[in-house]
């Protein structure tokens, strides 16, 4: 049986992709791992009626409702390789496998590079965080540093004012900001330290000073961290889409790629960490664009085929 979807990916993009599919009466395969980008996240924010759920729970409950579709199934496996042939993707899992489909929406989201900064993977996810609006709310009215390595700080800073009075920009070393930049930030109280970090210090998670080469330390007890993003697998490459300014697969308003029959939903877009309601709502789109081309596909085959017949 040829599938009419594979979705590769089972975070919340993948997630509701595949529930529009299945609505739609599509044969789809949603293809998960679990290897989510946020697996450090004990807590999700910003997704009306689930404020404050454990991903694994919101995953827990998605595939849950999608059992409720027949024509929807999760395979809890790693995809190894995607092949365009003539009229369908082939599809291989790691364990042999092989899979084929009509189309494909790629869900796979990004990969963190963390700032170079001795323990900074401790307190990520739980003092450190990559998104204001999703943990923004939880370290209000405290001392906090935005932690980058690149352009974004200012940008990052800005938008952390707006939690708490009380921010730093630690570049580490590394000299991204322009003295117009400093003097803007400078106005808002919020000071700038462009020596390298030494290491973080705290506990279980919980940070408490920020050290520096120069035997300076800084107290603060959480912040934000701008990563570099890069793909967290090679399908976009092999499968010959193109990529945006940020590295992120271009799409059109209908999430459809470049290539024909492939489409591309969530953080691997990477306009930046999506949050969850964004990422399937995008989901929803994918879907929705993908049963359309089906049905499009469909009228053109037996429009080949004779006059349609209208008794």
């Amino acid at each position: 049986m040829i599938l009419d979807c594979a979705v590769i990916g089972g975070g919340p993009a993948g997630l509701n992709a595949s529930l529009v599919l299945g609505r739609a009466r599509r044969k789809t395969v949603l293809f998960d791992d679990n290897k989510p980008r946020n697996a450090v996240t004990s807590e999700s924010h910003g997704f009306i009626t689930r404020d404050g759920i454990d991903p694994q729970e919101l995953k827990r409950i998605a595939q849950e409702e999608l059992r409720k579709y027949p024509d929807v199934r999760v395979e809890k496996q790693r995809v190894r390789e995607i092949q365009k042939k003539e009229q369908h993707f082939q599809i291989t899992m790691e364990n042999g496998d092989i899979y084929q489909a009509k189309k494909v929406i790629l869900a796979t989201g990004f990969k963190e590079i963390m700032p170079d900064v001795k323990r900074v993977a401790e307190f990520y996810g739980t003092s450190l965080f990559s998104c204001p609006y999703c943990d923004g709310w939880e370290t209000r009215d405290q001392p906090l540093a935005v932690i980058s390595e690149n352009p974004h700080a200012f940008h990052m800073a800005k938008i952390v004012s707006n939690w708490t009075d009380d921010v730093i920009v630690c570049t580490n070393g590394r000299q991204i900001l322009s003295e117009d930049e400093k003097e803007i930030l400078g106005r808002k109280h919020i000071h700038v330290y462009e020596e390298k970090i030494l290491s973080l210090i705290g506990e279980a998670g919980a940070l408490e000073e920020i050290a520096f080469v120069d035997e300076t330390t800084v107290k603060r007890t959480g912040g934000f961290i701008t990563p570099e993003w890069t793909q967290s697998s090679p399908f976009a490459s092999s499968l010959g889409c193109a990529l945006n300014e940020r590295g992120g697969i271009d799409v059109d308003q209908m999430k459809q790629t470049k290539i024909p029959g492939v489409f591309a939903c969530g953080d691997t877009l990477m306009a930046g960490p999506s949050q969850l309601i964004i990422a399937a709502g995008e989901g929803s789109m994918a879907g929705a664009a993908v049963n359309a081309a089906l049905v499009e596909e469909s009228f053109a085959e037996h429009k080949k085929g004779g006059k349609i017949d209208a008794s």
